[in-house]
């Protein structure tokens, strides 16, 4: 029996791709549920009011936390928890912050074309590690071509308006649900997690839809 997952999440939300990697190392130690999941990434902008030209990280971070001590802080204790799950971040390579919405309509495109934790996992490659400016259609494109997605359409689409009104329904919806933050993660439509949950928390979320499904079958 399959189960849906819906995971709602930011692109530039470094929570967001430290709870990825943990779901991901919680499917290791079940692989049975890597079968069973159907994943599906849904959007949240944390900063909907960014403008569409993006802006440079530097003055972003400092009016956003303008203690430098706990800024410096808060980007340390982000650089462990990254690395004790695989990523290294390379926070001083974000010169620009990008507004989300083109990413977010590639992600859903990536949906349609089998291709979507692919691509969300190219996306926070690209601004969390190599410091690309992931609101630049050059950007996405290439990395929906990277993914196998027809390169010269999603170009096409990118320049026009296709979805964007759809992204907005989704982000409201969220937020209608009372989602204020992200990674949130939602197991058959009932079990919420929200947060960037500890491998544990997967686990034990696994073993309690392990007994529910086996009481039903």
């Amino acid at each position: 029996m399959r189960v849906m997952l819906d995971i709602v999440s930011d692109v530039v939300c470094p929570w967001c791709f430290v709870g990825k990697r943990r779901l991901e190392r919680a499917l290791d130690r079940r692989p049975q549920w890597r079968e069973r999941l159907a994943i599906r990434w849904r959007p949240f902008q944390l900063a909907p009011d960014m403008p569409e030209e993006g802006m440079e990280a530097a003055p972003y971070y400092a009016r956003k936390f303008p203690d430098a001590t706990r800024r410096k802080a808060l980007f340390a204790m982000l650089a462990r928890e990254g690395e004790a799950v695989g990523i290294d971040f390379a926070f001083e390579k974000v010169a620009r912050l990008p507004n989300t919405l083109d990413a977010h309509r590639l992600i859903r495109w990536a949906g349609s074309a089998g291709c979507q934790d692919q691509v969300v996992e190219a996306l926070f490659r690209a601004h969390f590690l190599e410091g690309r400016f992931i609101g630049d259609p050059g950007v996405l494109t290439a990395i929906a071509e990277d993914a196998g997605m027809d390169a010269k359409l999603v170009a096409e689409l990118l320049a026009g308006d296709r979805d964007r009104d759809l992204i907005h329904q989704d982000i409201q919806a969220a937020r209608a649900m009372g989602i204020q933050g992200v990674p949130c993660f939602i197991f058959g439509g009932s079990f919420l997690l929200q947060g960037a949950q500890e491998e544990s928390v997967f686990l034990t979320l696994f073993d309690r839809l392990d007994q529910a499904l086996a009481g039903t079958a």
